[in-house]
């Protein structure tokens, strides 16, 4: 599933002009294809070809895993899920079987949203916090600081992986990132959150920024065919690294299943300690 970094290097993508296709702000939607209406949560598929026809996009960002599309009177909300892409694209090209929803712009355009799995949803609301307001915090923001950290892990008593992964807890990470993390702060996936001391709140601070600064750098991560142009995927610490060398100490990385997700770990830098 594209995290943070895959979701935010697509919004970049979408709001600035590149040599190869204009920028998506200030362009007029006039209408839109649901070849797919389950991706509709909200309003209708009838109500968002009704709402959103005429309306100019004045900006692009994210939050958390959900591109947000700020329209005149409405924000467009796309989540991605598993498999989903948003791009750009002019009128006249071929369509694949999977680009399900597409917004016509009034210059040629289309805006696509591409998701094979069918698991994408769209919004499209007045009050953006309607889909938004259980997120927990953005970890790169400047009001994310160690004692916000801290406090989120006292309240909870789980280990740590399935925790950073909760976008109520901290929004934007996943699978992904949450395993470079806590290779990056030395902590164990299974680690109590309540038996972390100071110095290791604070490494896990560094390490959430870090893991997720270095996939910005990168464009994003692209594996299969789930995410396109990134290429993270060339500087994993650990994740998927299996049988590899740890790029600190050279002891073997190690694969394990924890909530039902590929977990990779160094056993020396990261090892099993208080529960």
């Amino acid at each position: 599933m594209p995290e943070l970094p895959e979701v935010e290097t697509i919004c970049r993508s979408l709001r600035d002009a590149t040599e190869a296709t204009p920028p998506l702000v200030g362009q007029q939607i006039i209408g839109v294809r649901l070849g797919w209406p389950r991706h509709v949560v909200e309003p209708s598929a009838a109500g968002l070809r009704r709402r959103i026809r005429g309306q100019i996009v004045r900006d692009v960002n994210r939050r958390g895993k959900f591109i947000l599309v700020s329209l005149d009177r409405d924000t467009l909300i796309v989540h991605l899920m598993m498999s989903g892409d948003l791009f750009l694209a002019p009128a006249g090209t071929r369509r694949t079987p999977h680009d399900h929803t597409i917004f016509r712009l009034a210059s040629g355009w289309q805006l696509r949203f591409r998701d094979p799995r069918k698991f994408g949803r769209v919004f499209l609301v007045a009050d953006r916090e309607t889909v938004l307001e259980r997120l927990g915090p953005e970890p790169l923001s400047e009001g994310f600081r160690v004692k916000q950290l801290e406090l989120i892990l006292g309240r909870h008593k789980r280990a740590l992986k399935p925790l950073l992964m909760d976008q109520a807890a901290i929004a934007g990470l996943g699978n992904i990132y949450t395993d470079e993390a806590l290779h990056r702060a030395r902590l164990h996936p299974l680690r109590g959150s309540q038996t972390l001391g100071p110095l290791e709140i604070r490494a896990l601070w560094k390490g959430i920024r870090s893991a997720l600064r270095a996939g910005l750098r990168h464009n994003g991560a692209s594996i299969d065919w789930v995410y396109r142009g990134g290429d993270f995927q060339n500087h994993f610490r650990v994740y998927g690294q299996e049988g590899e060398p740890c790029p600190v100490c050279g002891t073997t990385i190690v694969r394990s299943v924890i909530g039902q997700r590929s977990t990779f770990t160094c056993p020396n830098c990261q090892p099993w300690g208080k529960n």
